[in-house]
């Protein structure tokens, strides 16, 4: 067999698995709308067929379970909150301006999930006390994203921004907390102002722990920085 035969062979035969792979995506990407609306414990592969116009058997396929669909959906779900929350977040400087960041970008996504859900809080009351794969994705990844506002958090301690005696875990604690109610009272209480008290109340966390002994930024000299703001525009 010739080179060129076994290469063209080969790509005909990564076409299946690609075709495959895309599928799966479609599912996963399906299934997690339908899970943001109705919970994971709402997903079932009947409906996940009917959604993307496939037979039960085909959905199972790639799958096998229900509960590999859940966790696949965990996992897609958590991707999807890197890349729009943690990785835009680490262009920002370290300390309390990546913070800042953080949170921020939390709160854009927050903005959206409001009126979507979010798979963290619903999974969170869907699976607290039930043992098993799905609980321990969803809580593998929430501590994943903790403990990244946890560093941060660090982060702005040793960078002089927030006083050397501050709790990081309280901090992180409060942080948290305040998002979880922000999502009480915006889905459960229809309260509108909940978005800006939720903002005010990162705040006042922020300066309550704020080092007055930081040194703020040095501006850049005047003809610098009008050097800089004509490079920008």
């Amino acid at each position: 067999m010739s080179p060129s035969t076994a290469a063209k062979r080969s790509r005909s035969s990564d076409k299946p698995k690609q075709k495959g792979q895309q599928t799966k995506a479609a599912i996963i990407d399906a299934a997690l709308s339908l899970a943001t609306q109705m919970g994971l414990e709402g997903l079932s592969i009947g409906a996940l067929a009917e959604v993307m116009h496939m037979s039960k058997s085909g959905v199972f396929a790639h799958f096998g379970s229900r509960e590999e669909l859940q966790i696949s959906v965990v996992h897609e779900y958590h991707t999807r909150f890197e890349q729009e929350v943690f990785y835009p977040a680490l262009q920002a400087p370290r300390g309390l301006p990546r913070l800042r960041a953080l949170f921020n970008n939390w709160m854009k996504r927050t903005s959206i999930e409001i009126d979507s859900g979010c798979i963290y809080i619903s999974g969170a009351i869907e699976f607290e006390d039930r043992v098993g794969p799905v609980r321990d994705a969803l809580m593998e990844s929430v501590n994943i994203w903790l403990a990244a506002m946890r560093r941060a958090i660090d982060m702005a301690i040793e960078e002089g921004h927030l006083r050397p005696d501050t709790d990081a875990t309280q901090m992180a604690f409060e942080i948290h907390a305040l998002i979880l109610a922000l999502h009480y009272e915006a889905r459960f209480l229809y309260r509108p102002d909940s978005l800006r008290r939720a903002v005010t109340a990162f705040e006042r966390i922020i300066e309550s722990n704020s080092n007055p002994q930081a040194v703020p930024a040095t501006p850049a000299p005047k003809a610098r920085r009008k050097r800089a703001e004509s490079a920008t525009t």
